[in-house]
């Protein structure tokens, strides 16, 4: 396993990031598997664990699993994600964040979190409100750093000047989508981390399964809706196209296309971590022999010959994409503001 520096924190973390999402109620509910996926992910070397408060109960499998190593391991988690019905029990707001961290901390079983990242952009919170909050956390000992995902980037650009303004912590680190189908970040995400220290910890380097081979064109792709969480992995004919294009390299260079995938995106030298979601023991030996595996010049250049760089070949519902693009009303003018402006203009 190979280890980077967490942003500018000081801090060393393995290029392999354990996600934790499926370990539990959402994936795999047989809790003493799910600790053994984690010891056997810090037998290999992995040291940084990532979940968050919305993963069903997979906050307790994480603090059954740390008890007696607790300092071994750089823990990450995240908040804003609705956690029950109550209206309030979400967001960014100090009401809530001083409420959900002693929740994670409870379950997660520990006196403080590494790394609290803020799991979406709020728009409808003033950032000043989050980091503020933030703030305190991490001057109570209870926090070690703070970090954000998903965020586009003038949302970076702003919580940092309003750090730098306010006093406040600033997030030392983002966590968004990355893999060789979804390039998106490399035009803004990842330079910005890169200009502001931050260190990149990407999530679905798998591309949601896509990349492993299961799903090929022409095969029976009944399932690729997940039961558990409803997202779709495949918008368009294009993204199959792909995968067969990456299939063939793959079993040319003779590297498994998995292995090829998470090789990709710690390429990038803006990626801190590419965090591995395993749902089973399988899957996390798979991910764990293809962990020293470096991709030369060549093979690089040819996976950008099939996905260009910056681009996206059908990104997935999951992803955040701002009230501005999902909310209607945000994007036209209402009717009759139309109207009237059609018939001022024929004036």
């Amino acid at each position: 396993m190979r280890y980077r520096p967490l942003g500018a924190t000081g801090i060393q973390v393995s290029t392999y990031a354990l996600g934790a999402m499926m370990l539990g109620s959402l994936g795999n509910p047989d809790r003493r598997e799910g600790v053994r996926i984690i010891h056997r992910a810090l037998d290999a070397g992995i040291t940084f664990i990532d979940t968050a408060d919305r993963y069903g109960d997979s906050e307790d499998v994480v603090g059954e699993a740390l008890k007696g190593r607790r300092d071994a391991v750089v823990l990450a988690t995240k908040f804003s994600g609705p956690v029950d019905d109550d209206i309030n029990h979400r967001g960014a707001s100090r009401h809530w964040i001083m409420q959900a961290v002693e929740g994670s901390l409870r379950r997660l079983q520990t006196d403080h979190i590494d790394l609290y990242q803020l799991h979406r952009p709020q728009p409808g919170t003033d950032i000043d409100e989050t980091l503020s909050a933030l703030t305190d956390l991490v001057r109570q000992g209870k926090v070690r750093a703070i970090g954000s995902s998903s965020m586009r980037g003038s949302e970076i650009v702003e919580a940092q000047w309003v750090s730098e303004r306010r006093g406040f912590e600033r997030f030392r680190t983002e966590q968004p989508n990355y893999s060789i189908l979804d390039r998106q970040i490399e035009t803004e995400i990842l330079p910005v981390a890169q200009r502001y220290g931050m260190g990149t910890l990407v999530y679905s380097p798998l591309a949601g399964g896509t990349l492993t081979g299961r799903y090929r064109a022409g095969g029976d792709n009944a399932n690729f809706r997940s039961v558990r969480t409803g997202m779709r992995h495949f918008r368009d004919e294009r993204r199959l196209a792909a995968v067969e294009q990456l299939v063939a390299l793959s079993d040319e260079v003779g590297i498994p296309l998995s292995h090829l995938a998470m090789a990709f995106v710690t390429a990038h030298p803006g990626v801190t971590s590419a965090i591995a979601g395993p749902r089973t023991m399988e899957q996390l030996e798979d991910t764990l022999a293809g962990s020293a595996v470096e991709l030369s010049d060549d093979i690089l250049d040819r996976i950008d010959a099939i996905v260009p760089p910056g681009e996206s070949i059908g990104a997935m519902d999951m992803l955040y994409r701002g009230p501005e693009v999902g909310d209607p009303g945000l994007r036209r003018r209402p009717v009759r503001e139309r109207a009237a402006a059609d018939a001022a203009v024929a004036a």
